[in-house]
């Protein structure tokens, strides 16, 4: 039996790529998955996808923008009211647009800062009552290389990483006490629409299972890399 199955599993950005594969490998493996993101076509293809490779599963499939406190709010409730808790939270949709600090509006920072890192902020702080109550969680941030190295012609997307690991560490050590274990990950460069080359994103997800079900003592707070 996988250490995933019968876990509930809320997985942002799951209409494509890493998000979709995610999904995908964590439904084989047990878990019940639900599905987060703004175009309702994508994530109805990957809960199809879904069906497929695990008939009868019932993917949840709930559009939403994570940049929306309401929206967000409405999304964890729509889904513990389905299953009854939230037991892992993967914070993968992401926004990767290029600029320069002497080119970026305040427009176009926001909308990166909005989707990368604010809504990291807003799914966690929505589900993180229920894994209290449970006193059980699992926290996934995917981050990039690009978080620590920044990178010329990407200033939002850079710092929206960053940042998005100074929270990861931050909510590791608010939350252990209570059970709930919170890591970053990086995947390195993956095939999706964001990125015409790269890795295929099921080369990774065995990393993202484990990190899912690590025991009651295992990591917390670290940045790891495929």
């Amino acid at each position: 039996m996988s250490t995933v199955d019968g876990r509930v599993v809320m997985i942002t950005g799951a209409g494509t790529g890493l998000g979709r594969a995610t999904a995908i490998d964590f439904a084989r493996d047990g878990a019940q998955v639900v599905l987060l993101g703004r175009r309702q076509g994508k994530l109805d293809e990957t809960a199809a996808l879904i069906e497929e490779v695990r008939p009868g599963s019932n993917a949840l499939v709930i559009a939403c923008d994570i940049a929306s406190d309401e929206a967000v709010q409405a999304a964890v409730t729509q889904a513990i009211a389905a299953y009854g808790r939230v037991d892992i939270l993967i914070n993968n949709a992401a926004a990767f647009e290029p600029g320069r600090v002497i080119e970026l509006t305040s427009e176009e920072w926001a909308t990166q800062i909005s989707i990368n890192l604010t809504g990291p902020f807003l799914m966690t702080n929505a589900v993180l009552p229920s894994m209290r109550e449970a006193r059980y969680g699992r926290i996934i941030n995917i981050t990039s290389g690009l978080a620590s190295n920044g990178a010329g012609g990407y200033a939002a997307y850079s710092a929206s990483k960053a940042g998005l690991e100074s929270l990861t560490r931050t909510t590791a050590d608010e939350e252990h006490e209570y059970g709930i274990l919170v890591n970053a990950f990086n995947p390195g460069t993956i095939r999706s629409e964001m990125h015409a080359t790269g890795k295929d994103p099921h080369q990774v997800t065995g990393d993202l299972l484990r990190l899912a079900a690590l025991p009651s003592d295992g990591t917390t707070g670290a940045i790891v890399a495929y």
